[in-house]
This record gives C-alpha cells, structure tokens and sequence, in this order.
C-alpha cells in the first residue's frame, strides 16, 4: 500500500511549541485524496508514547463538525492522547464511510484507509499502537464497529455513539481479540432504531453478539443513573457484562427518551441527554484498556488498589499495598469534583450513601477507578 502525505497545514494555536495545535492533513490513498483533522494537546512532548483515538463523523457530516460536536479537546489537554478526525468521501453527495447497508454503491475502501491512516500518523508522531482506540457519532459509530472487525489488530477498543452494526458487518464480523465495546444509544432515536431495522441490527443484537465473543458473564449488572438534568426528557441506564477475556467488559448506556444525539454536547439539539456526556464516559472506557486486554495497575503506579463492593449502594473499601498518605479525589459523571479526602491507611473507607445513583471516578494518584453507585 502506498501513499504519500501531500499537504500538512497548521492552523489555530501552532504559534509555539508548547500550545495545543490543530492540523489539517492530508493523504493520498488508492488514488483519492483522503483528508483529516488531527488534534495535539500542549502536553504532548514526543518523548513519550501516548494514545490515539480516532473519531468518526455522521453520514453528510464532516471531520470540522465532528470535532466540535463530539468534543474531546478538553479531555486530550488534560489526558495527553492524539486526536484525528478522518474526512469521509462523498456518496450521493454526502460524506460518508463504507459500511455496506445504507452505503451500498460505495466502492471506497474505508478500513485500508483507517490503517494507512494510523500508520502514517505513528510515522510523525509518538504514540502507543497498543492504545488506538475507535468512535464515532451515527456512520462513524458503523465504521468503528467495521474496524473492531476487520482491523482489530490496530484497535484496541471501541465506543459507538447513535451507531450500531450493518447485516454485513454483523455477519462477516472477524475480530481477532476480544475487544472492549461501549455503546451509547437512545431509545427513542429515529435515524438508527434501537430496535433495528433490516438495514441495521438492534442495539441488543449488538452488545449480545460481543458481550458473547468477549466471553463476558451472562447476566449484566444494571445501574439507573442519576436525573441529573429532569428537562432533558431522558434517563440513562448503564448496563456492564463483566469479566470478559483478558479482563474486559462489554458496556452499553441506554438513553431512555434519548434522540439521536450525542450525549453532553454543547449543541442543545432535542432529545440530547445531559445526564452524562459521551465524550468523558468514552475517554474513561478506552482509558482502562489496550489492544491486549485490562490495564493493570502496574502500568500507572505501581501502587496496587482494591475498591469493593463495587458496584456499591452506600460505602467502598480500598484495600491498599502501600503506607504512605494519599490524596484522593471523587468526581461526577461530567467533571464536578464531590468529595476530597486523604487515606491514611491501608484499609480505608469512602462514604458515599448521600450520593445519587450514578457513575462517579475516583482519583488516587496516577489511577483513576470507575465507581458505579446503585440504588
């Protein structure tokens, strides 16, 4: 396969070496100028390998919509990670990406281009090709679920937000190791039916199939979020299918009343819940995995935790393997810092009985644990 970079503009904060930058690049593949935006955060040295995530847009979307419709901008300031925007190629003229289904008559090779793509950008710059991870909004939720498929051995997890998987997809589908999977979907969602259609599969085919082929327990569990927003019109459950190979899970928040929408944007389009929001939920997922499975401790501190019960419905224990004092930090689904506090010793107890059910991330150290608050 070869390709040759033939533009690399830089625009928006490149004024210094230590400011955020935002490129605009492009790419010849298979004869097609192929385009993307790539987003640096001003943490980003090179001297360490960092993540990858590639967001997808929505069908006659474009990689400048996406990158401000499903924003993880801030996310990456304070994470550190690299952050491209593919552009798709035009359809009926609409930008799209070919997932078989709806895109049938595209005769564009969208995962040769993903992989050109990845490798091309791990040539310039320093990141970890064992922590590229795939979203997307709609058609680019499709096109991350085509790459968990047929590319899996650059991907190391996926979320998809408002998107699902084709007949073809689902049907030839050939991953080759068990691979996270967060979806985010609302019920009420009129472009892509929770329930499928005979163009797409249901969401509950969806997270069957891969909670199935990531070997994960049967039953799930089920938390009911928090109303945080009761004007939004929707609730979210958060349903997890645990222990999977490798130490994986298979996620899926269901947006009840939710549209098709991405959760949390700035942009207050109906039916968008404000619950959560997709983007910090995405970066905490992928955060807990690489290609080869759960992230063990020892790859962010070498000080071992043990949080249980977890889920919880009033208190967590950390059993800890280290003496010295360590602040922690408690925040909400969307950022608020709640509680702060020191442990002290190695068995230390967190009350949380006056929250409301709900996702909540604690931060000791290098580490942050999701902690799921049940009724």
């Amino acid at each position: 396969m070869k390709y040759t970079t033939i533009l690399l503009l830089l625009i928006g904060f490149a004024f210094s070496i230590s400011a955020q930058q935002t490129i605009n690049g492009s790419m010849i593949h298979d004869g097609i100028q192929r385009d993307y935006i790539l987003y640096i955060p001003a943490i980003y040295d090179g001297n360490t390998d960092v993540p990858l995530i590639l967001n997808f847009h929505g069908f006659g979307s474009n990689a400048n919509q996406q990158l401000v419709y499903g924003d993880f901008r801030d996310i990456a300031d304070k994470e550190g990670f690299l952050l491209v925007h593919p552009e798709g190629t035009l359809l009926n003229g609409n930008q799209h990406w070919n997932v078989g289904s709806f895109t049938n008559g595209s005769t564009t090779d969208d995962v040769s281009f993903t992989e050109a793509l990845i490798d091309e950008l791990a040539n310039q710059y320093a990141i970890n090709l064992d922590r590229v991870y795939a979203t997307g909004m709609s058609n680019g939720g499709y096109m991350s679920f085509l790459l968990a498929c047929q590319l899996s051995e650059k991907i190391a997890a996926v979320a998809s937000v408002t998107g699902s998987m084709t007949p073809e997809t689902y049907n030839a589908c050939n991953a080759q190791h068990p691979t996270p999977i967060l979806q985010i979907h609302g019920t009420s969602d009129s472009t892509v039916p929770y329930n499928g259609d005979t163009w797409t599969r249901s969401i509950e085919d969806v997270i069957s199939y891969w909670a199935n082929y990531n070997n994960c327990e049967t039953n799930p569990t089920t938390t009911a979020l928090a109303d945080i927003d009761p004007s939004d019109g929707s609730t979210v459950e958060h349903i997890v299918y645990i222990d999977g190979d490798n130490g994986l899970t298979t996620e899926h928040m269901k947006v009840i009343g939710g549209g098709h929408t991405w959760p949390g944007s700035a942009f207050n389009f109906p039916g968008t819940n404000y619950d959560i929001n997709a983007s910090m939920e995405i970066w905490q997922f992928f955060s807990r995995f690489d290609i080869n499975g759960t992230l063990s401790v020892n790859k962010f501190d070498k000080r071992q935790v043990i949080i249980y019960p977890n889920p919880t419905n009033s208190k967590i224990n950390l059993s800890l393997n280290f003496s010295e004092e360590l602040n922690y930090e408690l925040f909400s689904s969307l950022g608020k810092l709640l509680i702060i506090g020191t442990i002290k010793t190695n068995n230390q107890e967190i009350d949380l009985s006056n929250l409301s059910p709900n996702i909540y991330y604690l931060k000791l150290g290098n580490q942050v644990f999701k902690i799921l608050k049940s009724n």
